[in-house]
């Protein structure tokens, strides 16, 4: 595994990190308790040292298992998890006040609550879970951020930016007050490169790149005839025809693979890792198969630029969320 610094902290993160939606057993259905962990120790085995998780990943329950796998290990790990937003909208609407989705309180309280679920002293990393970038010169916030830094419960700050939204974040980056900025990029949702990453870069903010397989439809394994369980998310965002959508996307982009990426998920993460400005992808891997494949990837071997151009060439502007 190798590893990448977390923009302008002092955190050596793997390049490949492990997130933990899926675990969280309410919105990706299908896997086991016993085979989260399981796909968690296989990670730390092969060198994953970042976990993304949040509390709306089952109201808590992937922050509670992973407080059983750091029970269970001894390396140092780096944890980031996020605040659910006061008012339960995602993503935050334009023109919604900040005292609406993040006022003092509730992020001291949100904070306080998942180290209590993950068994910690210190968070690593807390982050906005939406984010609308009028709230940046916004006091109330960042004043709950700064008091959490100085009681020592948090390390370091960041926002996740709402769905397909690159450039909702341009002023936060700017502005000096966060450390590190989640967002969608993969090989449909190329925006991030326009203006976000070149930022981050210049402003030395840490990149974490969530999304990475298009939730999913990127592996390869979205067919017209692919059904998920009642109650999965991915029911709601391949509905209609999106899967033959897809499909016939992802098909186009399998006649690109060879000797550089021998699969789609491969070639989805390749991709991701391509610009120094990203510090750690986050991909949903709930078994351990998923787990060695992509920790597979990091291997320091980029793509070469004539196949970068023609991936580029995959972008698919839509919104499925």
């Amino acid at each position: 595994m190798r590893f990448r610094t977390l923009g302008r902290t002092d955190i050596q993160v793997s390049e490949i990190g492990f997130g933990a939606w899926g675990i969280g057993g309410t919105m990706w259905l299908g896997a086991t308790d016993d085979e989260s962990l399981c796909a968690l120790h296989r990670a730390a085995d092969l060198g994953i040292n970042f976990i993304d998780t949040a509390y709306v990943y089952g109201e808590g329950h992937s922050e509670d298992l992973i407080r059983r796998f750091l029970r269970e290990r001894k390396e140092p790990l780096v944890v980031a998890t996020k605040i659910p937003p006061k008012n339960m909208t995602w993503p935050a609407k334009p023109g919604c006040p900040l005292s609406e989705a993040f006022p003092y309180g509730h992020i001291i309280k949100c904070t306080e609550k998942s180290l209590e679920r993950l068994g910690v002293d210190t968070i690593d990393l807390q982050q906005f879970h939406v984010w609308q970038d009028d709230w940046t010169n916004v006091s109330e916030w960042y004043e709950a951020v700064s008091t959490l830094k100085a009681e020592g419960k948090v390390r370091h700050f960041g926002i996740s930016i709402n769905d397909h939204q690159a450039e909702n974040a341009l002023q936060a980056v700017r502005s000096g007050k966060i450390d590190t900025v989640q967002v969608i990029f993969n090989i449909f949702d190329q925006t991030p490169q326009q203006s976000l990453l070149p930022l981050c870069a210049k402003q030395n903010v840490g990149v974490i790149v969530r999304v990475p397989f298009d939730e999913g439809g990127l592996t390869g394994a979205i067919t017209p005839e692919t059904t998920f369980p009642p109650g999965d998310f991915r029911n709601r965002y391949f509905r209609g025809d999106r899967k033959q959508q897809v499909a016939e996307r992802v098909g186009r982009l399998e006649k690109l693979l060879g000797e550089e990426a021998s699969s789609l998920p491969e070639l989805a993460l390749r991709f991701c890792l391509q610009p120094s400005a990203v510090s750690t992808v986050i991909a949903g891997m709930r078994r351990t198969r998923n787990v060695e494949r992509n920790c597979a990837v990091s291997d320091g071997r980029k793509l070469s630029s004539a196949l970068m151009a023609t991936v580029r060439q995959h972008a698919w502007e839509r919104n499925f969320y």
